[in-house]
């Protein structure tokens, strides 16, 4: 017995008291959209801008495993980015506030205030502004997947937020409304139906006190952005399952892990709206698991 407690203590003597500090990949990711700095990209020029959110020009660009790039883009009056075409990324646009042009192969497209679609891979495409004012786009950029199987390119469907109606989705609070604007390809229950690994690009609109109750998705990664109103988003849980609580505002966008709790509770007060713009894409599990 003796001799196997100084051996033990000889292994102790090797061992430092205290670990230094590790530091590992977070769950999720907060950003302050306001606070944030253009980056250049293959597409910016001096008059189209990009400030990267998540993804790539972001200080931690590896965390997401589908996404690459979530981002805003300002393009200048009178301005034009250059042209892209992507063998195996997806996009996706938002049109914030102004109009831009849209270049989608050998056509041209106008998009207008809260006009949304989607460039599917291999399509050549450019944005430009003919117009006096900025305009002001989210850009997502997700991965296709080298397993799938690519479909001709489909026309371009250029769709408004004005045009659909909300609707409650199963499984949520009736105090959260949808609109479900991009989903995938062979579905019908999306405006656009049309993409590969993304799995919802969506708007929701809570009542004053709505809750999207605190979930988690075992196969998928998912962004907020709250675009107007104040709460708390649910992000993440301690061993006690308590879920971790954080204030957030207009501006701010939340990145999500596979498999981390996700979740936002309205402001409790008379009148309090918020809107949440919101996109979910799939990740390929691992062929090993270890």
């Amino acid at each position: 017995m003796r001799k196997l407690l100084l051996a033990f203590l000889a292994l102790a003597s090797l061992t430092p008291a205290q670990d230094a500090p590790r530091k590992i990949e977070p769950t999720w990711l907060r950003r302050d959209v306001a606070a944030l700095q253009e980056q250049a990209t293959d597409i910016t020029t001096p008059t189209c801008h990009y400030t990267p959110v998540f993804g790539e020009g972001d200080s931690e660009s590896t965390l997401p495993q589908t996404f690459t790039r979530f981002g805003v883009l300002t393009i200048d009056a009178n301005g034009a980015c250059k042209p892209a075409t992507y063998p195996r990324l997806e996009e996706l646009y938002f049109v914030r506030d102004g109009a831009a042009s849209l270049q989608y192969a050998d056509e041209t497209h106008a998009l207008a205030a809260e006009d949304f679609t989607y460039i599917p891979p291999t399509i050549a495409h450019t944005l430009s502004n003919p117009n006096a004012q900025p305009v002001h786009l989210i850009l997502i950029t997700s991965k296709v997947s080298p397993k799938t199987t690519l479909a001709p390119a489909p026309k371009l469907t250029v769709a408004n937020l004005r045009e659909l109606n909300e609707q409650v989705v199963g499984g949520h609070p009736t105090s959260v409304l949808y609109k479900l604007m991009i989903g995938p390809r062979g579905t019908k229950r999306d405006r656009i139906n049309a993409t590969y690994g993304i799995a919802d690009f969506f708007l929701m609109d809570f009542a004053p006190a709505g809750t999207n109750f605190p979930h988690h998705h075992e196969n998928a990664e998912e962004i907020y952005l709250v675009l107007d109103g104040e709460g708390q988003m649910s992000a993440g849980s301690g061993m006690d399952g308590i879920q971790g609580l954080h204030p957030a505002k207009a501006g701010d966008a939340y990145y999500f892990r596979v498999n981390c709790t996700v979740g936002f509770y309205n402001a409790d007060k008379p009148s309090a709206k918020a809107h949440i713009l919101a996109v979910r894409a799939y990740v390929d599990y691992p062929k090993n698991w270890d």
